[in-house]
């Protein structure tokens, strides 16, 4: 591995884990001896990074050289750990792994004051179970999405009836009980909201609807909105 990938590695480490971290667990984590992480410790003081500790003590991270200064107030910082939190919670592992890294990241830039701000922030989220992992793969889910790959799936409704459709996928929408892929049927050339809990299998097409996603995702959010408000005005 290139020193320079090794030093960003090691500085993601660092960023992630609690601190002080000895230099036991860094390389544990990095893969690399002991005499590597005490050599590259120095090379990212060197380059400019804060860092408290030494050996036999373990090491935290002050100011980061990686990451530009960050400022928000008090509020803006509970609503990240919020918003993260829930996140952590509610998304696959993929997904709750990204919140947990990009915290660290955040938390990184910020003057130490901001940091233990963030550290013992007051709002928390806590539910005691985690959602059920749904059959379909989401990190393939959300890449077709980003790609823009027509998406072939085999989808059973509410009635148990089995049906298989190709469809655009648009948009994946984080509701309180369940996981909804908006989409556009291919079959019915019409906006559909599919439960991903009932998406029994999924395959890329190969095909591309590209660059249709965004303005297609705009045009059925309107439609939701404006569905919305004809059932509100019929009440």
């Amino acid at each position: 591995m290139a020193r320079s990938d090794r030093l960003l590695r090691l500085l993601q480490t660092l960023r992630t884990l609690p601190s002080p971290v000895t230099a036991e667990r860094l390389a544990e984590e990095t893969g690399v001896s002991i005499r590597t992480i005490y050599r590259d410790i120095e090379g990212l003081r060197a380059a400019g990074a804060t860092i408290d500790g030494e050996t036999g003590f373990g090491y935290r991270l002050v100011e980061d050289m990686a990451l530009p200064p960050q400022t928000f107030t008090r509020t803006e910082i509970e609503a990240l750990v919020l918003g993260l939190g829930e996140v952590r919670h509610a998304g696959d592992r993929e997904l709750a792994r990204a919140a947990e890294t990009a915290f660290a990241k955040i938390t990184a830039t910020l003057p130490e004051r901001l940091q233990l701000q963030a550290v013992h922030a007051v709002n928390r989220i806590y539910k005691p179970s985690p959602p059920a992992e749904p059959a379909v793969d989401m990190p393939f889910l959300r890449r077709v999405c980003w790609e823009e790959q027509v998406l072939r799936i085999v989808y059973i409704d509410g009635e148990r009836q089995q049906t298989e459709r190709e469809i655009w996928p648009l948009s994946i929408v984080y509701l309180e009980r369940a996981l909804i892929l908006l989409a556009r049927c291919c079959e019915r050339n019409a906006f559909r909201r599919f439960r991903i809990d009932r998406i029994s299998e999924a395959t890329a097409t190969g095909e591309s609807f590209r660059p249709h996603r965004v303005p297609l995702l705009r045009e059925f959010v309107a439609q939701m909105i404006a569905e919305e408000e004809a059932r509100t005005a019929a009440q």
